[in-house]
């Protein structure tokens, strides 16, 4: 529902169906994953403070809220702007283009993209009733129970996570390998094949910024479709 860096929206289809009824994510950041399967008992969790305010403000929002936001314009300033905190930080994102952090000043790319993304707002207002219902809280992923549930987990990465400035960027993977092997439930970790702290198999091949080309990992403790063939994205 809004632009943040690492989100899986071009490849949430390739992972496992959850085999329980309960989804948590405790490195929630724009929770592409519960949103495929938002009908069930979701539980978002993520230490970054500004991601758990814009997720708090969508489920309280209206479809009149959302699609009486502004249009993005280069060199709009947010701060400028009669705006919540909710919207400010929503916008910011938006502004930035897949940014760690919401960004005040509408850049170029972010106004191409606004302008060439049909009924933007209207997707955002069309999702609202979808999580109503979720669970969203602010903290670390090592305080959460350890509940029988699927368990989509998608840290910063081992090589590239160093740009998670805010939340994550002093994780120890040793520690973390632990922790996802621990799971009560359904464990599904993402990486990219780069890593080494848990026996990734190769997912997808995506295309990143500059037109680099990374191969996007998978960890589950059940079988999948990815432990002995890799695919390749099309584009």
């Amino acid at each position: 529902m809004f632009s943040y860096y690492g989100s899986k929206s071009k490849i949430v289809n390739y992972y496992p169906t959850p085999k329980h009824k309960r989804i948590i994510e405790p490195f929630a950041g724009s929770a592409r994953y519960s949103l495929r399967f938002w009908q069930n008992d979701i539980l978002l969790v993520d230490k970054y403070e500004t991601v758990v305010t814009v997720w708090h403000y969508l489920q309280q929002a209206s479809k009149k809220d959302i699609l009486g936001l502004p249009k993005m314009v280069a060199g709009m300033e947010l701060n400028k702007m009669d705006l919540s905190d909710g919207e400010r930080l929503l916008l910011g994102f938006f502004a930035g283009q897949g940014s760690l952090e919401p960004r005040n000043k509408v850049s170029t790319m972010a106004e191409h993209s606004f302008n060439t993304t049909p009924n933007r707002y209207k997707n955002i207002a069309d999702n609202l009733d979808k999580i109503r219902h979720w669970k969203i809280i602010c903290d670390d992923y090592k305080n959460i129970q350890n509940l029988d549930a699927t368990w989509f987990i998608d840290p910063p990465y081992m090589f590239g996570g160093e740009h998670y400035k805010k939340n994550n960027s002093t994780i120890n993977f040793n520690e973390l390998a632990e922790w996802c092997k621990s799971r009560n439930g359904q464990a599904i970790v993402c990486e990219n094949t780069k890593a080494d702290w848990l026996p990734f198999k190769p997912m997808k091949v995506i295309q990143g910024v500059s037109n680099t080309f990374t191969t996007e990992a998978i960890w589950s403790n059940y079988k999948t479709n990815y432990d002995a063939v890799q695919q390749t994205l099309q584009f």
